[in-house]
């Protein structure tokens, strides 16, 4: 449980690409760099994309004018930020410092180090220990690749930026799929716009209200999302501020073929938007809630899905039981629920990867992200992840979702 959810009362959870790329292996780095002297904090890194594409990223600051803001009243507009995570081609030239892309905006960053990472993840981590801005991602401003890509959309859980799912939103992005990640501002953490304003979470008076409504917002923010993904295919640039779009990211987006997928609460309306919108055509849940703030079951876990969708979490007692045993009961379509042994909820988050370079104590660490290795977790997951969606976006690959594999022996088959 997060201390952000012990706030709201409860744990919310509402917390060559071809199918043999899905049986590479990731690397975790097992320590941090020092900073460079005057900097403070360390710089962290992410691990390597294991598939055959580089990955390109751009953010992009969208617009909806036909829906005011539904956290702020008088604000006319829903502002959103959003990544987008694409193959990129081969490189014309030596990569340079500034091609980087950003893990966080340098405004958001303090905000996540003095607020976010500990007061709402609860995850033990001093203020100060971590650079979050300079933690090295391996994604570039780049050209995307030739060809069309399937589209996944990623939702980020309770109290976490988009920016905490980057590591398995990479990892896909390197096999062959456009990945776009969404910040739903305010309800967010910290979003920090191109002008450098930041908006931030302000905590709700009625938890289950503001689930609820959080909820509702996600899944239309996903609508909208995609209908600007629809312009930015088709050639048009809806970026507000102007931003050039890079090149080949025109025509490169397959949005007959569109997955997604969240972790915790971004799971939660991962199975919302199928259910509400059917251009999405399959989904996986990361360890998060298909029941209400009361206990209740969902109405898409009363009703299930008839379109495949995958419920993945963590090891030992959790609260998902209700809804995920209602939702496979009653789902006509494709189901499939694995557990991750040794894992706990933010295991499915850069956590993972980035809690072991922190120095941080054992019982920290363990309570953190359990006792799996972190190679381990991260390159079990992105196989898992990128099994899942090339069995339903690529035509049939994906057979480790057929039964445990000795090769990924962390994943448990419960149903």
């Amino acid at each position: 449980m997060t201390r952000l959810q012990s706030r709201l009362g409860g744990r919310l959870a509402l917390s060559a690409a071809t199918c043999a790329v899905a049986v590479l292996s990731a690397a975790v780095p097992a320590a941090a760099s020092p900073a460079p002297p005057g900097r403070g904090g360390l710089r962290l890194t992410l691990p390597e994309p294991s598939g055959p594409y580089r990955v390109g990223e751009v953010a992009l600051h969208l617009a909806d004018a036909s829906r005011p803001d539904p956290w702020q009243p008088g604000q006319a507009r829903r502002e959103l930020m959003v990544s987008v995570f694409y193959p990129a081609g081969p490189a014309d030239r030596p990569a340079q410092p500034r091609d980087a892309a950003p893990y966080m905006l340098p405004t958001a960053a303090a905000h996540f180090d003095a607020v976010t990472v500990d007061d709402y993840l609860h995850l033990g981590v001093p203020a100060g220990r971590a650079d979050w801005a300079r933690t090295a991602t391996h994604v570039r401003r780049a050209p995307g690749a030739t060809g069309r890509h399937p589209v996944v959309l990623y939702s980020p859980g309770l109290g976490e930026p988009r920016t905490w799912g980057t590591t398995l939103v990479a990892d896909l992005a390197s096999r062959g799929y456009a990945v776009v990640t969404i910040d739903h501002t305010y309800e967010s953490p910290e979003v920090q716009f191109p002008d450098g304003r930041l908006a931030t979470l302000s905590l709700p008076d009625d938890p289950g209200a503001f689930i609820d409504k959080a909820l509702a917002v996600r899944v239309a923010d996903t609508a909208f999302v995609l209908d600007q993904l629809a312009g930015i295919d088709a050639g048009a640039d809806p970026d507000v501020d102007g931003q050039p779009l890079p090149d080949g990211l025109a025509g490169a987006l397959d949005l007959a073929r569109v997955g997604m997928f969240g972790h915790s609460m971004g799971g939660t309306a991962a199975a919302l938007a199928m259910d509400a919108d059917r251009r999405i055509a399959a989904g996986v849940d990361l360890d998060g809630n298909l029941t209400d703030y009361a206990g209740t079951p969902l109405p898409v876990a009363r009703h299930g899905l008839d379109r495949p969708f995958l419920l993945l979490g963590k090891d030992g007692p959790t609260d998902t039981g209700p809804g995920w045993q209602a939702f496979l009961a009653n789902t006509p379509g494709w189901k499939r629920q694995l557990t991750l042994r040794g894992s706990e909820h933010a295991s499915f988050t850069d956590a993972e990867a980035l809690i072991p370079q922190l120095g941080l104590d054992r019982a920290t660490r363990v309570g953190d992200i359990g006792t799996i290795e972190p190679v381990d977790a991260v390159r079990t997951t992105e196989a898992y992840l990128a099994a899942y969606f090339d069995r339903w976006l690529r035509d049939g690959c994906g057979r480790l979702l057929d039964g445990p594999s000795p090769r990924y022996p962390a994943m448990e088959f419960v149903g």
